[in-house]
């Protein structure tokens, strides 16, 4: 397995360089600011999405985890909604590298394609295992809802169908890191989509705290 404490300190297994690049690296106490990751991955899906949304007028894609699908597009972007969910989950860096490998995962067991109706509830899913598998401090599945603008149930949901589309295949190896690693940094130096890439397929702004229990949803139903 590998957990908080491998990613943070064995970094012989991981190309330093690229690792400190990418944002990867815990921020000391009191350090502002986000980790690199969180913007070239919003950048990756959002190419992704806009690829399959492009091939989905010529082409008719049926999606084989309906579950995932909203009725309406959510009027966050995928930018906002993995900054929020970093700066509400308490999720490390490199659960979102974990959380991106899952997802990869995912779309080539099910044969599903990221849309802007379903890109958001993979996400807060994949997020949500990952931090479970590799973080040291969790939260409840209600927690993670509110934050993903989802409710408790459709958050159990969501999970077990994609841990069971995955086969729960949770283990992520220090190689199998490092290529993700690889590849991200690849396509922000160069600019160009990352090797295999994920196929294309109301939050309130202002929620203070960690306490606030008041939540407006606006992932459509």
């Amino acid at each position: 397995m590998l957990d908080m404490g491998t990613l943070a300190m064995d970094t012989e297994g991981v190309d330093s360089d690229i690792y400190l690049a990418l944002g990867l690296k815990e921020l000391g106490k009191g350090a502002i600011g986000t980790p690199r990751i969180l913007s070239l991955l919003s950048s990756l899906l959002e190419k992704s999405v806009q690829k399959n949304e492009m091939q989905s007028e010529t082409v008719n894609i049926k999606d084989k985890a309906a579950i995932f699908h909203g009725l309406r597009v959510p009027t966050i972007s995928i930018q906002q909604y993995i900054d929020r969910i970093f700066k509400y989950a308490g999720c490390s860096p490199s659960c979102f590298l974990v959380a991106y490998i899952y997802l990869d995962r995912f779309v080539q067991q099910t044969d599903v394609h990221l849309t802007s109706l379903n890109v958001h509830r993979l996400l807060i899913t994949g997020v949500t295992v990952a931090a479970k598998f590799i973080d040291d401090a969790i939260f409840t599945n209600a927690y993670y809802a509110r934050v993903g603008g989802v409710s408790t149930a459709e958050l159990n949901s969501l999970e077990m169908k994609f841990l069971f589309s995955l086969d729960f295949r949770l283990q992520v190896n220090v190689n199998t890191f490092q290529r993700y690693c690889t590849q991200l940094q690849k396509e922000s130096s160069e600019g160009h989509q990352i090797e295999r890439p994920i196929r294309a397929c109301g939050i309130k702004e202002s929620w203070p705290s960690k306490s606030d229990t008041k939540c407006a949803p606006t992932i459509a139903r």
